[in-house]
């Protein structure tokens, strides 16, 4: 029997357990008044995810393709190389990728991924944290454009502010996509970078008011996911 947290309410409210599992919360949440409060919390965040665009009709197939490209992401890439917050080497982390590609699906059926009128996303990441929590999910658009959305709560230290991050090529190195004044829907523009690739790394950081003093990411990594091209 796998412990409780938050994490795990946030599993229960999406539908990501399965009927075993979801029953037993459910009964531990009739008797466990901590158990309810966080599922009840978990509620609240995701209403708000959930309202913030009205449902569309996504393209056939598209929900199919994206885990697909999600799972193939996966399978070809076990370890990658990442740069530690605390010590500035390289290290070399294991990518969970399954939770991400079933956060995805749920967002293209909550249709929060497009909204009437605009043109599709050219490469989709799904941003995890160290535990391999979906966290945000970014929506390069490749012309400079991008759309960020959060998926859980991010507490921002007052004297700090996050900063979108991607990695065109080994040779750019990493590139500044725009500071996050808050953890809402953000779009971000004029970054002035070539289009996007598939399995092109995005993160975000947490660096000192006004951004990296340096121009390259300093501050510990809040989230970080790869891209999967889309094909339409």
């Amino acid at each position: 029997m796998s412990p409780f947290s938050p994490e795990t309410a946030d599993e229960y409210v999406l539908g990501l357990l399965d009927e075993e599992e979801a029953r037993r919360i459910e009964r531990l949440a009739e008797t466990n008044e901590g158990v309810a409060r966080a599922i009840a919390q978990s509620r609240d965040r995701f209403v708000e995810l959930d309202l913030q665009t009205a449902p569309l009709t996504m393209p056939g197939g598209l929900s199919t393709r994206i885990l697909a490209e999600l799972t193939s992401i996966d399978q070809r890439v076990d370890t990658v190389p990442v740069r530690s917050a605390a010590s500035g080497k390289s290290m070399v982390r294991r990518t969970v990728l399954p939770a991400a590609a079933a956060m995805l699906a749920l967002a293209v059926g909550l249709g929060i991924g497009w909204q009437a009128g605009s043109a599709d996303p050219r490469v989709i990441a799904v941003l995890l944290d160290d535990a391999g929590v979906p966290r945000a999910m970014v929506e390069d658009f490749g012309d400079d454009t991008a759309r960020l959305r959060f998926l859980t709560a991010v507490e921002v230290p007052d004297d700090r502010v996050m900063q979108v991050w991607t990695l065109p090529s080994a040779d750019m190195g990493p590139r500044s996509m725009g500071l996050l004044p808050d953890a809402r829907v953000t779009r971000l523009d004029d970054f002035n970078l070539p289009p996007p690739a598939e399995d092109q790394l995005y993160e975000i950081t947490l660096e000192p008011e006004g951004g990296s003093p340096t121009g390259l990411p300093t501050g510990p990594i809040l989230a970080k996911g790869f891209g999967a091209f889309q094909t339409y």
